[in-house]
């Protein structure tokens, strides 16, 4: 493994339609325009307290007492199997991973699969399979679900939303609204895997060793760092616009700054490599099993341990920290010393990722 700087390339992707009266496939990216979405058209229709946070999951408390994490995600990657995973991995530890970024333990889920006129029975069968192993791994069960059949040519094979259920037997209140001033960052691992994997596959790639995706469950790392009593004030898993993306965030929900240091975050060398014939800048791109863990600075390297010991792709490391400002800023300290902001991408790197 090695740190390899992100590409400046990221610059030249496509720019996207200057009109906003149609769905582009930028939208989906997790960028500026996902954000814009959802705040011109979700969050203007739907606001509410929970909604509000722009967490992982929606915290809920129970008019008896008792909190409870609920979320819920849809998954369209194509191809459907890839080094790694496959769809159906990818469902679960999604949703599962999402539910402990809110600092719960998973307990249940449920799956609805849209169907195309066509699809092969077996490879319905072996997605089931891989859910079923997935969600074992993860200790939650699959409870409830639905199916639906679009013609063919119309639903592309297979999609598959989750939605998820676990309990919050913490105290803390793990959430972006928890950041302070002066907090560290930690990161569970390299990153870029997952996006990459399914990139390489799509493009033809091929090197010694294939580029698989880093798709598992954070379960054993978040409860470990519960367990262990520490001051956790805001897990992210680095889905979608990758570890940049989820910084800026972070950044933008709490009104604070975030400040990293480029040469402390790992890209293995495959992962780099790969970046540098596509053109792409690793910090963006998708990971399924890594995650940031903010906390207090004087915890922070028994935060890095205990994550070290329990999550995959690890060591952990300690990238960066939180300061005061400029509310919603997040910069990076290149390895040559030099400092830039870094933003949320206007286009769509990686489409149909997860």
């Amino acid at each position: 493994m090695s740190n390899v700087p992100p590409s400046s390339a990221f610059s030249s992707c496509p720019v996207p339609l200057p009109h906003r009266s149609e769905i582009t496939v930028g939208h989906g990216g997790g960028g500026r325009l996902t954000q814009d979405l959802i705040d011109r058209v979700f969050r203007a229709a739907f606001a509410n307290p929970s909604l509000d946070t722009q967490h992982d999951g929606a915290l809920l408390t129970l008019p008896g007492g008792g909190r409870l994490a609920f979320t819920t995600d849809a998954h369209v990657v194509s191809p459907l199997f890839f080094p790694g995973g496959d769809i159906g991995k990818l469902a679960v530890n999604g949703t599962v991973n999402d539910l402990c970024m809110c600092g719960a333990r998973p307990l249940w889920l449920s799956a609805a699969f849209i169907l195309e006129e066509g699809l092969p029975i077996a490879t319905l069968e072996r997605v089931v399979a891989s859910m079923r192993e997935a969600a074992a791994a993860a200790g939650v069960t699959i409870v409830t679900g639905d199916t639906k059949v679009v013609e063919r040519g119309k639903g592309d094979g297979l999609y598959v939303t989750t939605a998820g259920v676990g309990v919050i037997e913490t105290p803390l209140a793990v959430s972006p609204a928890s950041l302070r001033e002066g907090d560290a960052v930690v990161l569970s691992g390299d990153v870029g895997r997952h996006g990459m994997a399914i990139m390489a596959t799509r493009a033809g790639l091929t090197f010694e060793s294939d580029i698989e995706s880093d798709c598992a469950p954070l379960v054993a790392p978040v409860q470990a760092l519960l367990r262990a009593g520490l001051d956790v004030h805001c897990l992210r898993d680095l889905t979608r616009g990758g570890l940049a993306t989820a910084l800026v965030e972070l950044a933008e929900s709490s009104r604070l700054a975030i400040a990293i240091d480029a040469a402390l975050v790992p890209v293995t060398e495959l992962v780099g490599g790969a970046c540098e014939i596509l053109g792409l800048d690793p910090f963006y791109v998708a990971n399924e099993g890594r995650f940031i863990c903010i906390l207090p600075a004087a915890q922070a390297e028994q935060a890095r341990q205990v994550i070290s010991d329990h999550a995959p792709g690890g060591p952990a490391v300690i990238i960066g920290h939180v300061k005061a400002g400029p509310a919603g800023q997040v910069t990076q300290r290149s390895v040559i010393g030099s400092e830039r902001i870094v933003d949320r991408l206007s286009g769509e790197q990686l489409p149909r990722i997860c």
